[in-house]
């Protein structure tokens, strides 16, 4: 029987080959919560009755929504959860080491395992060939109990990614194109899978960006093969013994199938309010947008790359007198390294404020809230109304590089034109 990536992967907990469509029982490999989800999951936790945490050595907390806390609520928050750690043994990663899905990638994830998470961008892990999947607190609660949880095993859409991308074009614009072209809800409970010959060339960190945004058409997972890339990235991690090589079959039955060109595509934005409102960025609605903030960072688009991207455009420039650049590195490592190779000495210098790793502006709790009126450039996920804090203001998602040339002009902007 031939299987796609994601019923491959669930086969192999459950031991026996499995098709879309069927419940499923399937042990929990790794499971984690954040600071804005965890304190339900925890009064769930409780409320259940549960005494122990099944593997407390696969459980993490993570710190990074509310990072340092600005208000009593989460500081208090923050106490719920080290107190359930010490009680538990689960690892508190605390305020300061970085986004709960870059340090999971980053340590723990490996291919071939069942993640679950209570954000729902924990399919993030996807791009290691894990079937990692955000779920409610109750759900988590119950994961991090027993060990366990249950599934229905999705239908899988196949991505075949063809070409090369030309110069000023990145994996973001790919993933807002999908978007765009499948809506938000087109790909609801399905494993979006990703395969073909610039899939091959693709590094993990690249990966992590469609597998991040998977979510944004519904998805339950973001999936890529196991393969060279995913070994060379683990070992980078100095998790090589991790590697696990995995693929879907020839044949596996999918829902369906879609070719993309990448060699075709241009810098893409998704316009406020949804994600999947999606134009190229020569459309006319872009031109002229004034811009007030401009956020590099988050669990999408806040690695080393990313910031090298950006750093290279704003080298020897600086930032619109009328626009404010906040940049926020995914973890303590992307951070250190970024000030190993100068690359946040120059983002300083052309005006950028640098906050510790973690999610700062993206959620709008704290850390860049916006003002009426004001357009903010973000490279994160989302652009619902009210996401960064205000009702009254909007968000254009987008490419690091696009970002970094709206950054620039004090506009929204084709960062062809400055590279």
């Amino acid at each position: 029987m031939t299987a796609t990536l994601a019923e491959k992967i669930i086969a192999m907990h459950v031991k026996h080959p499995v098709k879309a469509g069927e419940l499923v029982l399937v042990s929990v490999d790794k499971a984690a919560m954040q600071d804005t989800t965890g304190p339900l999951t925890v009064r769930q936790f409780n409320a259940m009755g549960f005494k122990k945490v099944k593997n407390p050595e696969n459980c993490h907390i993570f710190l990074d929504h509310c990072a340092p806390c600005p208000t009593k609520e989460q500081a208090n928050d923050h106490i719920t959860l080290r107190q359930f750690g010490d009680q538990y043994g689960v690892k508190v990663h605390q305020v300061g080491e970085g986004v709960i899905h870059q340090l999971l990638m980053e340590r723990y994830l490996k291919p071939g395992e069942i993640a679950v998470g209570s954000d729902s961008h924990t399919c993030m892990g996807g791009c290691l060939s894990c079937f990692a999947t955000g779920m409610g607190s109750t759900d988590v609660a119950v994961a991090f109990a027993l060990g366990k949880t249950w599934l229905r095993v999705p239908e899988s859409i196949k991505f075949n990614l063809k070409g090369s991308l030309k110069k000023g074009v990145y994996p973001k614009d790919i993933i807002l194109h999908i978007i765009g072209l499948l809506g938000s809800d087109g790909a609801t409970y399905k494993s979006m899978e990703f395969t073909g010959d610039f899939v091959e060339k693709m590094d993990v960190e690249d990966r992590s960006v469609l597998s991040n945004m998977s979510v944004e058409a519904g998805a339950k997972c973001g999936l890529f093969p196991s393969d060279k890339k995913t070994r060379e990235y683990l070992k980078a991690m100095k998790r090589e013994k991790d590697y696990l090589h995995l693929k879907p079959d020839e044949g596996a039955d999918y829902e369906k199938s879609i070719n993309i060109d990448v060699s075709k595509l241009g810098p893409m934005v998704a316009l406020p309010h949804t994600v999947d409102n999606v134009v190229s960025i020569t459309n006319g609605k872009c031109k002229g947008m004034k811009v007030s903030q401009i956020f590099l960072g988050s669990c999408t688009n806040g690695r080393l790359r990313d910031l090298e991207i950006a750093a290279r455009i704003l080298k020897g420039k600086k930032v619109h007198k009328n626009a404010r650049l906040i940049v926020v590195p995914a973890s303590r490592k992307v951070y250190l390294d970024a000030i190993a190779k100068g690359i946040l000495q120059t983002l300083v210098e052309a005006g950028a404020a640098v906050q510790n790793p973690g999610c700062g502006p993206c959620l709008g709790i704290h850390q860049g809230a916006l003002g009426d009126n004001e357009i903010c450039v973000s490279t994160s996920n989302r652009n619902f109304k009210g996401r960064m804090g205000n009702p009254n203001s909007g968000i254009v998602l987008a490419s690091p590089a696009t970002a970094a040339a709206s950054a620039l002009k004090g506009v929204l902007s084709d960062p062809r034109e400055v590279i």
